[in-house]
């Protein structure tokens, strides 16, 4: 007959075994890219990453400017910037092709960007509906954004307004990224 410490053997044995599950909030999640192929955020393990749900026609595109920018200062240090059209606030183009041709004539893009995805709603990508189930973050509008750590978690979500090169993202970043 079992002692009464039965139950908290039995709990501290479920608790060991979900540890290495709990361990890491990094999402093994994968989005279709521009180019062709697969971006994986499994591909940047121990590299902050931020996420922007994009769109060519908003008042806030031309934040792909301080997207760029906050890429190119960072990026020799680790930082990914991920841009991921989206369609769902009906300001987006309406292909891939002339997201693509958009991007590299007027902001000379050169960060990973996804196929157009959408982030709201049942038929959000996979990430999106983590983050909303997971965080409860559902982009309001186009250029939210969201910090992974290194370590996949969640960092800081931010609005539209928050700029790329604001001292609240940057300040955010310098911390996540190796000194030097």
């Amino acid at each position: 007959m079992p002692g009464p410490t039965a139950p908290f053997r039995i709990l501290a044995v479920i608790l060991v075994l979900a540890l290495p599950a709990m361990a890491s909030d990094r999402p093994g999640y994968s989005f279709a890219s521009i180019d062709g192929g697969t971006l994986s955020l499994a591909d940047w393990e121990g590299r902050p990453v931020l996420v922007v749900n994009t769109a060519s026609r908003c008042a806030f595109t031309k934040q792909y400017d301080g997207l760029q920018a906050l890429y190119d200062r960072y990026r020799d240090r680790g930082l990914i910037v991920l841009a991921v059209p989206s369609g769902d606030f009906r300001q987006e183009l309406s292909s891939d092709r002339k997201v693509k041709e958009f991007c590299e004539l007027n902001y000379d893009l050169d960060l990973p960007m996804t196929t157009i995805t959408p982030v709201r709603g049942e038929g959000a990508h996979v990430f999106y509906r983590w983050l909303a189930e997971a965080h409860g973050f559902v982009p309001s509008w186009n250029f939210n954004k969201v910090l992974l750590g290194p370590d996949g978690a969640v960092v800081a979500t931010y609005g539209s307004a928050t700029r790329p090169l604001s001292k609240t993202v940057t300040g955010e970043v310098e911390k996540l990224l190796p000194q030097g």
